[in-house]
């Protein structure tokens, strides 16, 4: 798959690019800023088109199917963790963790009783009452694995989980992306952080928007 962005010229964020994600396995992407691991990730969630090539997810085509279809495969497969936290500053953690259950159809009582598990997974049942101001940045970081991992998805897609975060916190984030694995998702991370590139099965280093080094392969 290929992907360009609008410009004059236009930017090739990834060139000629194949590569397939085995169920269970836990890959990290690396590469310096600009290589195209990010949009690699956008484009593997579905958050993204490429402009050529084709994209399966779990064994599905998805590049041509409309903007619905594709949150369905989200809703139904995908769990994401992003730098970026994206919680809302008006909810507590729970109704943070439960909110993301929301496009299953899950009762409101499911929803929060998942979300209130999902937070105790992450060590967080004593904060779940805080809204995202009261919390740390570790805090955050884990709400937002919580969200993702609350209903069990077969994928989790993680764009620099410990990015900014203290060493012992980002310890804690591995361990807990380690054990999602164990327990069978399937982990693709972009990363700097050398300690989850040693601690992922799989390394893809990117460069230039072109696969430079995949450790498979090696």
């Amino acid at each position: 798959m290929s992907k360009e962005h609008p410009g004059s010229p236009p930017v090739a964020a990834l060139r000629s690019v194949t590569v397939t994600i085995r169920t269970g396995e836990f890959t990290a992407i690396v590469g310096p800023s600009g290589s195209g691991k990010s949009t690699m990730l956008a484009i593997a969630g579905t958050l993204e088109r490429p402009t050529a090539g084709s994209v399966r997810v779990a064994g599905l085509v998805v590049d041509g199917l409309p903007d619905k279809a594709l949150s369905g495969v989200r809703a139904d497969r995908i769990g994401f963790v992003f730098q970026q936290f994206f919680l809302v500053p008006t909810l507590t953690a729970l109704d943070n963790v439960a909110t993301g259950l929301l496009y299953r159809g899950i009762p409101a009582r499911e929803r929060r009783a998942a979300a209130a598990a999902a937070l105790a997974e992450v060590g967080l049942s004593g904060r779940a009452g805080h809204r995202p101001a009261e919390l740390s940045g570790g805090e955050c970081q884990r709400v937002v694995i919580a969200r993702a991992l609350a209903w069990r998805p077969a994928i989790i897609l993680a764009d620099e989980p410990t990015g900014s975060l203290d060493s012992a916190t980002s310890a804690g984030i591995l361990a807990l992306l380690a054990e999602l694995n164990r327990g069978g998702a399937t982990i693709l991370v972009v990363t700097h952080n050398p300690e989850i590139a040693r601690a992922a099965r799989r390394v893809i280093r990117l460069r230039d928007g072109r696969i430079e080094h995949d450790s498979e392969a090696a």
